[in-house]
């Protein structure tokens, strides 16, 4: 039978017990939802007690992020989260060095960084690589840090032009029936893009770039028979690329740029009997020198925690081990 722990933790300050905690207390909140520990702020330390090894492992993530915290960083739920399941599977070390990352090649003033060790070697691919495949579920990231390296690319005059584009799978609609011209068509599969880029550069400033044609927002077959120079490429959706359109894009890049292609393999709506363009890719070029291909996880989901769990529970039902239906015997 495990021993009752007490762990404590030593602070500089109040304000490193608020940041630690929360402001109201909201993440020591969540960690005793999560973890069977009690923590008790007592001014100068913080206090950690339930049984041997949870209250180890609680007193382990909390230094962890209490480094971070010195590091000028504020904890957040989604970190919380993170370093729990990152403790529960002993891969607390260095987790600090996460959260206090500012993110290899993204600026400062755009206020986004790596959040979990997945999105930081994600980051770092995208750096020292012409091409990066980024494969996960969603939440992880993927798009968001891919428009982030993108727009500090364009911003520090690294690249020239930023273009975004996905395939414009009609998931069940026909385009000739919807109203309006073609950019009206299309717009509602390119909405994601401009809500990335939006809440990144102020949207005046969008629009102007746009008009100068130094952001593209197009459908994949727009890219058809172009060479992008001193471009950052980001093909989005990819899973959803025939392999004729991967191999498409992937030869339009010119001298000076560099290309970011992003999907989730298990989220597929091309027709059946369709190869995916991103899992061919995958295969195709995982040996070939200067690309990168990135494998994000469901411990890399940084949206609402319900996230996480509705991915399990998907991965879980396609194994068969999911719940009964309803009416179903037990």
């Amino acid at each position: 039978m495990s021993a009752t722990l007490s762990h404590e933790i030593l602070l500089n300050s109040q304000d490193e017990a608020i940041k630690l905690l929360g402001k109201n207390g909201e993440l020591r909140k969540r960690i005793q939802e999560e973890a069977p520990v009690r923590i008790v702020d007592r001014g100068a330390k913080v206090v950690i007690m339930g049984e041997d090894p949870d209250a180890a492992m609680v007193g382990q993530m909390l230094a962890e992020m209490l480094v971070a915290v010195r590091g000028g960083h504020t904890p957040t739920l989604a970190d919380v989260s993170y370093a729990l399941n990152e403790a529960k599977t002993s891969h607390v070390e260095n987790l600090s060095d996460v959260f206090a990352s500012p993110g290899q090649g993204l600026r400062t003033d755009i206020a986004i960084k790596p959040r979990t060790r997945g999105q930081k070697r994600y980051l770092d691919a995208i750096q020292s690589h012409g091409v990066t495949l980024g494969i996960g579920p969603a939440g992880t990231g993927k798009t968001y840090l891919a428009m982030a390296a993108a727009v500090s690319a364009l911003l520090n005059k690294e690249v020239n032009r930023l273009i975004l584009t996905r395939p414009a799978v009609e998931a069940g609609e026909n385009l000739g029936f919807l109203p309006g011209d073609l950019q009206q068509k299309v717009n509602p599969y390119l909405r994601p893009l401009y809500d990335a880029l939006y809440s990144m550069v102020d949207v005046e400033r969008v629009r102007r770039l746009i008009e100068r044609e130094t952001i593209e927002v197009a459908p994949l077959a727009f890219m058809r028979g172009r060479t992008l120079d001193h471009s950052f490429a980001i093909l989005d959706e990819a899973q959803n690329t025939t392999s004729e359109q991967m191999k498409m894009f992937l030869t339009r890049l010119g001298e000076g740029s560099r290309a970011v292609i992003t999907g989730d393999i298990t989220q597929v709506d091309l027709p059946r009997g369709r190869r995916s363009g991103l899992i061919e890719a995958r295969r195709i070029l995982r040996n070939t020198e200067g690309i990168a291909i990135i494998h994000l996880h469901r411990n890399d989901v940084v949206r609402h925690p319900l996230v996480q769990r509705i991915i399990d529970a998907y991965e879980a039902a396609s194994q068969g081990d999911g719940p009964p239906e309803e009416g179903s015997e037990s």
